[in-house]
């Protein structure tokens, strides 16, 4: 019926998710929370979805049987039933410890329409009836839970609905017979209805709320090469105000998996409630990124003299650095040379408040490329710089750009002796601002995508640079088909 694919967009960025506990030491690579203010909106969107799905419900026929003085028994039997208007009117939904949330409806009513007859003997009568129905409430617990592969799961632990007011007009040729037995039909009008809410919203949450579930991607894709794991860790931690909920948030490598040698930090997340929902986003998330590229070697480099501009006035050959390594043109005369660069260790990105940073150690190693074909090393460099990283937050990722400071370099190792490096900084900074840098920003702004469920979008976004963990708020839309 699509009643709790609608009616609880609160599982907007797959965060109203629990499992049961694990036995996890590591902390959370990202924190989701929502806040009561996006309870509130759930809510109220649940209140909607719920209210189109009874207008599509089928009510059962039902028969039972009355007796008149002087005629005998008689039998009785409603059919055609259907809601011709309802509407719910308040509700709330709640975080349950322990177990997920509690929903509940109340102050609500339904009209319903349909026919009746009566049958005794070779005797028909027919005739139409109006029931208003008042006073309904509503109340559903969901436990929450996951699967093996840490996806999401939903089941309707308790269902109890209660109609405080059956009012029944009945039309027809018995009319004022029926009216007899007023009571007796309008008390069992309100047991098959009670009855039938609570059945239409257990199916409903396996047929629409449990499908709806599933489309939380647990993992994501980045590129062709890499994935994040937004698997589930913990149960949430409830409070009167919020729900937390843990996920991993870790990247890694989609051909060879490895295990992170290193575990996220603690996280204390403000006390904020101006938004429906928050991330906070740890630098683990950020560095296993950082690992499983540098593993792969993404971050090394080649420099070759075709790919230096004609202008440019270093070029790649044992010529050219006659002026400030002499040997070098003596030894290895009218040759190429190739600068090969590695990234030492993953570059971890260090956040502090207000700011992001991270300090690269590379090696360039120089190659004079022989007339047979083979390399020859004639000396080592290390370089030091600094970056900063700027991150943005769009409705469904976290982009970055990274504006890198000046290349220092020092000569590590010599073949030809000691001679300055200053032109060679020059020369491997253009190629880090020209070249490295703009393909590592072509891959960042892609972006990281958040764990988001189908038909859910964010607006009204802010983020805050803590110490360890990025912190962003959003209120949220739901997206009705």
């Amino acid at each position: 019926m699509g009643a709790w694919a609608g009616a609880l967009p609160f599982l907007l960025l797959g965060l109203l998710l629990t499992s049961t506990p694990r036995a996890h030491s590591a902390n959370p690579g990202l924190v989701a929370r929502i806040t009561d203010k996006g309870l509130e909106y759930a809510a109220k969107e649940g209140l909607l979805g719920l209210q189109s799905a009874l207008h599509k419900i089928t009510l059962p026929d039902f028969t039972g049987d009355f007796k008149i003085k002087h005629f005998g028994s008689v039998r009785y039997e409603f059919h055609s039933l259907n809601i011709h208007s309802c509407e719910l009117l308040d509700c709330a939904l709640r975080p349950l410890p322990g177990q997920g949330l509690s929903f509940s409806i109340s102050n609500s009513f339904i009209r319903v329409q349909g026919n009746w007859k009566v049958r005794k003997l070779f005797l028909r009568l027919q005739g139409s009836f109006d029931v208003n129905v008042k006073g309904i409430t509503i109340s559903v617990n969901l436990l929450l839970g996951s699967d093996p592969s840490g996806r999401p799961t939903v089941t309707a632990s308790s269902c109890n609905s209660h109609i405080a007011d059956v009012d029944l007009e009945v039309s027809g040729d018995l009319k004022e017979v029926l009216n007899l037995f007023r009571n007796q039909i309008e008390s069992k009008f309100r047991r098959v209805l009670e009855s039938r809410i609570c059945e239409m919203i257990q199916k409903s949450v396996i047929s629409d709320l449990q499908p709806y579930l599933q489309t939380l991607p647990v993992t994501t894709e980045i590129d062709s090469f890499f994935g994040i794991d937004y698997s589930l860790m913990e149960a949430p931690q409830a409070t009167a105000q919020m729900l937390d909920i843990m996920l991993k948030g870790e990247i890694f490598n989609l051909n060879q998996r490895s295990p992170v040698a290193f575990l996220a930090p603690v996280l204390s997340l403000p006390e904020e409630h101006s938004r429906m929902v928050y991330f906070a986003i740890s630098d683990y998330v950020f560095n296993t990124a950082s690992l499983v590229y540098h593993e792969a070697g993404y971050l090394n480099f080649s420099i070759t003299d075709d790919m230096i501009p004609p202008d440019f006035n270093i070029r790649l050959t044992t010529k050219s650095f006659r002026p400030f390594i002499p040997r070098i043109a003596r030894l290895y005369p009218n040759m190429n040379l190739e600068l090969q660069g590695v990234v030492i260790s993953a570059p971890f990105l260090i956040f502090s408040p207000g700011n992001l940073s991270l300090t690269p150690q590379m090696e360039v190693e120089a190659f004079v490329h022989l007339p047979n074909s083979d390399k020859e090393s004639v000396f080592r460099l290390s370089v030091a710089t600094n970056v900063s990283a700027i991150l943005s937050f769009n409705t469904s990722k976290i982009t970055g750009f990274l504006r890198p400071g000046k290349v220092q370099l020092e000569l590590k190792e010599s073949k030809l002796g000691v001679f300055s490096v200053e032109l060679l900084e020059a020369l491997i900074n253009y190629y880090l601002l020209n070249n490295l840098y703009p393909k590592v920003n072509e891959e960042l702004v892609k972006g990281l995508p958040l764990p988001m469920l189908k038909r859910t979008q964010l607006y009204d976004l802010f983020l805050q640079i803590h110490k360890d963990f990025l912190f962003l708020g959003a209120n949220v839309q739901y997206m009705r088909d």
